[in-house]
């Protein structure tokens, strides 16, 4: 999945400006891949600190409303700690699903 091209829709630029939203600004932007697969961008900042600020791809599976969260950026806003590895770190950062985080029931 994270390999299938995205395709963004026309008109993209306009559908991704952020809204204010409780504290950030926050947008969703419905993707096709060119497989037939579907994703959403979820885009979120902060209206406090410019570096505390997420990107995520979910896939979004045709017979269901659940996303399925692939990636996530992360700004740098936050101390981070890795769960499988303990290492505690305070610096940008990406989130990806793989099969050994979801056995353990990852993040």
């Amino acid at each position: 999945m994270l390999q299938e091209r995205k395709v963004l829709p026309e008109g993209y630029h306009s559908r991704v400006q952020l809204r204010d939203k409780r504290g950030h600004k926050e947008r969703e932007l419905d993707v096709s891949g060119e497989e037939g697969n579907r994703y959403r961008l979820i885009l979120r900042q902060s209206n406090f600190n410019a570096l505390d600020f997420s990107a995520i791809l979910a896939y979004a599976p045709l017979d269901s409303n659940q996303l399925f969260r692939l990636r996530r950026y992360n700004g740098k806003s936050h101390e981070h700690t890795n769960p499988l590895g303990g290492n505690i770190f305070y610096d940008f950062h990406v989130h990806q699903a793989t099969a050994r985080y979801q056995e353990m029931g990852g993040s």
